[in-house]
């Protein structure tokens, strides 16, 4: 096989993969997130959708998962996750932790 054609097919798999990843959601009401524990499937690359529905922003953070964003009121946030290994990533919302947090369960 010669490298543009290694090449090709390392972009369509890769391609593959991405399309192919599951997406899960997460919401925030009334300063809380529902699920408060959200499982995911086990070395899988994933989407992670959070949508804020109370009127003020929250900042979704997760230093297990890398991630910190602050999402505005009545918005969302994307996140691609990196395949991850059986396990629980704790996650809070930064401006409301004594009730928005919760826990990625891994299988």
């Amino acid at each position: 096989m010669n490298r543009l054609a290694a090449a090709v097919l390392i972009l369509v798999i890769g391609f593959t993969g991405a399309v192919s990843a599951e997406t899960y959601a997460l919401t925030i009401k009334d300063h809380k997130f529902d699920p408060a524990e959200l499982k995911i499937a086990a070395d899988k690359a994933a989407t992670l959708v959070v949508k804020n529905l109370d009127a003020t922003p929250e900042e979704f953070e997760s230093k297990p998962l890398r991630i910190e964003k602050i999402v505005p009121p009545n918005s969302e946030a994307t996140f691609q996750l990196r395949p991850l290994k059986p396990g629980r990533y704790k996650f809070f919302g930064e401006f409301h932790e004594d009730t928005a947090k919760g826990e990625v369960v891994v299988e």
